[in-house]
């Protein structure tokens, strides 16, 4: 079956300063990225902040244009689309951004917002657009009312909500959610994350969920992938995830959960140091800066993300996973000193 997303090798590389006579730096922001996407299905993208994930999403969708890389929609490619074809493509791949207030025109009623789409795509006469826009804000469970309205006149929830139905009235096949219940308070996010898991049965969506906590992506993610300075270093299904983590910095990731159970709670694993900048990488395996396994090979060869249905980026997984290779309690991870991983 052909998935209806597959990215291979993708990058998107930004010049730093530079000028007339002096050559600037490379930022390697997404260094290579790989993986694919069923209609229906969701992929969980996680990491720390400034790791890449909110870049991969715009290269892909070509809001940037990718430095490197092909990217396949429903068996086609559209690495190379010109600015107007992708713009037909723009019904069947939509966005939902991290912070609506700022997405959303604050000098437009929500009904101009939701029509705007249909207005764009010559779709319908003033009077369907108008129904289409009430129908779909009943159905992310806000009053047809709403169309007169301001975004500022609503809560964080509520505006999530507009911008989930803005993305949705074109009954898009793929949906990208940047970040998209991280700003608001836990109940609120249960809420927002069940109304796109209903609209994902209903419509058969396949959505890529970017977040940093992967307690929620847990919820609504078939696959995830986990990403580092730039690169995906583990990528599985999620309960062999949760169950089974082979990378160190995923192990580091879930430490990071808290326990409510103090009989199952363990000493948190914490990562040393910042992350590095994605301007000046580490050689070899990025993570080897913060890792407690690291050794010499790790400096000068870059793991390689191995196929399979369990895919993982490091030289050492199988010995650390068997506990013939121990952590170095001098570096990397932690469980005294360090700084949290979120």
């Amino acid at each position: 079956m052909t998935p209806l997303l597959k990215v291979q090798g993708l990058k998107q590389h930004f010049t730093l300063g530079g000028g007339l006579l002096r050559r600037g730096r490379t930022l390697y922001a997404v260094d290579g990225i790989s993986f694919e996407l069923e209609a229906g299905q969701t992929l969980g993208l996680v990491g720390e902040s400034g790791c890449g994930k909110s870049t991969l999403a715009r290269a892909l969708l070509k809001l940037n244009e990718p430095s490197a890389g092909r990217v396949f929609f429903d068996g086609e490619e559209i690495s190379r689309y010109s600015h107007v074809r992708m713009q037909s493509l723009r019904q069947q791949m939509q966005m939902v951004f991290q912070d609506p207030l700022e997405s959303l025109n604050a000098r437009h009623t929500i009904g101009t917002i939701l029509q705007e789409p249909f207005v764009i795509h010559g779709l319908g006469s003033a009077h369907e657009r108008r129904r289409w826009a009430a129908e779909w804000l009943e159905r992310v469970g806000l009053p047809a009312s709403a169309l007169e309205r301001y975004p500022h006149e609503f809560s964080g929830g509520q505006r999530q909500r507009i911008g989930i139905a803005r993305a949705m009235v074109l009954k898009p096949r793929l949906l990208v959610c940047d970040e998209a219940v991280s700003a608001l308070d836990v109940s609120v996010q249960s809420q927002i994350l069940n109304l796109l898991l209903s609209l994902q049965q209903e419509y058969r969506l396949a959505m890529l969920f970017i977040a940093h906590d992967l307690s929620v992506v847990r919820h609504v993610s078939d696959r995830i992938a986990v990403m580092y300075l730039g690169r995906i270093v583990e990528l599985v299904d999620a309960e062999t995830l949760y169950r089974s983590p082979l990378h160190p910095y995923t192990r580091a990731l879930l430490a990071a959960i808290p326990e409510p159970d103090p009989r199952r709670r363990k000493a948190p694993l914490m990562l040393s140091g910042e992350l590095p900048s994605p301007a000046d990488p580490p050689s070899g395996c990025h993570f080897r800066t913060r890792c407690p396994y690291a050794g010499e090979r790790c400096a000068k060869e870059v793991p390689l993300l191995e196929e399979g249905q369990h895919q993982v980026a490091c030289h050492f997984h199988r010995e650390i996973a068997s506990g013939q290779r121990q952590p170095d309690k001098g570096q990397g991870c932690d469980t005294m000193r360090s700084v949290p991983v979120f």
